[in-house]
């Protein structure tokens, strides 16, 4: 076993894991289906667990939110797969420790609200 492998599956023993291992699960679990759907019918899937992102952000069910906020994970993922984007380089050339806009840590742009 790879050294590589081994820390891959001491993580998820211990329930930590790294998006880019996550994003990785996604592909293998679902990929063969994902990209029969193709990109509109993926990016289709993951509005729509967004909206019952929203739905279970208006209830008192902590497992429906948790549930709903894995979906969209799970999803956004999928889509990553689909498109060929790594989501961890991604976020981290982005995000880098720092707001991207104003460059600070926290954020000190202007609040707006939507």
């Amino acid at each position: 076993m790879k050294f590589k492998d081994t820390i891959k599956k001491q993580r998820r023993k211990d329930k930590n894991m790294h998006v880019d291992e996550f994003q990785d699960m996604m592909r293998r679990i679902y990929f063969h289906r994902d990209s029969k759907r193709g990109t509109v019918g993926t990016y289709e899937w993951l509005v729509e667990e967004i909206g019952e992102l929203g739905e279970a952000l208006k209830g008192k069910d902590r497992k429906a939110l948790e549930d709903e906020f894995a979906d969209v994970l799970a999803w956004l993922a999928s889509l990553a797969n689909v498109v060929n984007i790594d989501l961890q380089k991604a976020a981290l050339a982005k995000y880098s420790d720092r707001c991207p806009k104003c460059q600070q840590s926290p954020c000190k742009c202007p609040f707006k609200s939507p």
